[in-house]
């Protein structure tokens, strides 16, 4: 596996399992995921059904109906596997923060967008509930939304998506995370939206030197955004490779997907249809050997 573009690792996970059920109608959703995070963009890619937002959510343990085992799962230090629910609540928000994919379904619909901001920097903030409107307002103006003062006191149904996206990255943001796990966070907006605010989001990262995660099914925005990409099919990681080397994939999975995808200016002839067989449940590594 290529090594973090960092030295400095954040995160570590090392035989990653996550199964629901048990017994003979146990499942395992995700199985055997290793990799290291840096001060960088890594990218997890993959068909729906991959197991990839399950990562992102077995990361902070908010999957109450499912067995979460791994060789290891560090933070900076906190064994994730072995932590309390109190040590978590201290983790989530304030070290590691997750952006959803629709700001509709995670914004409270009956408290202002400002409101609902300050609460995040104060709830982990102990005593500086004077200073969460400021800083509320601060990452309002932070992630480009014009008029901070007037949006702060809107409601979630008054904004559009693009600007519900934005008050979710500025409340994920206003915490001062370390990490910042993105699941699918432009899929519901249009292109142009969507690209100011993957640019935000870059600005934001780059900026803080904070390790973000980003969850899609898309090839070409991981390509063109993230240092690093995981490759997920059936709830394993097949390949992992720089993004910049992505049109190099060698596993015959990823190299399908690549192969699926229409390109402006190509050929009329019909895409390439993914033809499963066993040897795509297998890593590239034990392709290989």
């Amino acid at each position: 596996m290529p090594a973090t573009s960092n030295a400095e690792t954040l995160m570590s996970v090392e035989n990653l399992c996550v199964t629901y059920g048990r017994g003979p109608s146990a499942m395992q959703a995700v199985r055997g995921v290793t990799f290291h995070l840096g001060r960088e963009r890594l990218g997890i890619v993959g068909e729906s059904g991959s197991g990839k937002s399950t990562i992102g959510r077995a990361l902070l343990k908010l999957l109450p109906t499912a067995k979460i085992t791994s060789g290891r799962l560090d933070f900076m230090g906190t064994d994730i596997i072995g932590a309390s629910e109190r040590r978590m609540l201290d983790i989530r928000g304030a070290r590691i923060s997750m952006i959803l994919q629709d700001p509709k379904f995670s914004l409270n619909p009956v408290q202002r967008i400002g409101d609902q901001i300050a609460e995040a920097y104060a709830v982990h903030h102990r005593g500086a509930r004077g200073q969460a409107r400021e800083k509320a307002l601060e990452m309002l103006e932070a992630v480009q939304i014009r008029d901070p003062e007037r949006v702060y006191k809107l409601y979630p149904h008054e904004i559009s998506g693009g600007m519900g996206q934005r008050v979710m990255i500025a409340m994920m943001l206003v915490p001062e995370p370390d990490v910042i796990i993105a699941d699918e966070p432009t899929s519901a907006l249009d292109v142009t939206v969507r690209m100011k605010v993957l640019g935000i989001l870059d600005d934001l990262v780059r900026s803080r030197g904070l390790g973000l995660i980003m969850i899609s099914h898309d090839l070409n925005l991981v390509r063109s955004f993230c240092d690093r990409v995981l490759i997920m099919y059936a709830g394993q990681v097949l390949e992992a490779l720089p993004a910049s080397e992505l049109a190099n994939a060698r596993h015959p999975y990823t190299r399908g997907l690549i192969a699926a995808q229409p390109h402006i200016g190509g050929d009329r002839r019909p895409l390439q249809v993914l033809r499963r067989d066993e040897s795509w449940k297998r890593p590239l590594a034990e392709l290989n050997a």
